[in-house]
């Protein structure tokens, strides 16, 4: 059972769901006028591998803190039966304020190498796309993720059990 989703929640989820339905369709028809252009006019679309990275880079770190956010990543509750409900919730909130600061670490060395990257001046091969705009996206994704994760380690319901 779910704890009840304030209307700014509610209203990101619904945001995000179409971002990412978009973004989806995007890909698909990309991928569609590719295969097309390649099997009938033997006339690949000219860049269209390097826009599906891209596209599919944002789609998977921006559901990073959305996953996040659900509680929808993997985890293994053996443990957690062996424990009193307290027990679980101190473990449930340690568990949080590890991924947090596992996520705060990784965007900041995400966020070094993204200055790398511009500095150097990388781009796509083909349609020369800078590729440091998606690096920091990344960046800032997987800090939002550990703001949530951190959220979650003081936020009241957070340490209860599944």
């Amino acid at each position: 059972m779910s704890e009840p989703q304030h209307r700014w929640e509610r209203r990101a989820d619904a945001v995000l769901g179409v971002a990412a339905s978009a973004i989806l369709v995007a890909m698909m028809l990309l991928t569609f006028v590719d295969v097309v252009a390649r099997y009938l006019f033997n006339s690949p679309l000219r860049g269209g591998f390097e826009v599906t990275e891209l596209l599919l880079l944002v789609l998977i770190f921006a559901g990073l803190p959305l996953a996040s956010r659900a509680d929808e990543h993997v985890t293994m509750d053996f443990i957690d039966r062996l424990l009193p409900g307290r027990g679980r919730a101190l473990v449930a909130r340690a568990v949080q304020a590890a991924c947090a600061a596992v996520m705060f670490f990784l965007a900041w060395q995400m966020w070094i190498k993204a200055g790398k990257i511009a500095g150097y001046g990388d781009t796509t091969d083909v349609l020369r796309i800078r590729i440091a705009p998606f690096a920091y996206f990344m960046a800032a994704m997987i800090f939002l993720a550990g703001l949530v994760h951190l959220y979650k380690v003081f936020a009241p319901g957070t340490g209860r059990a599944r």
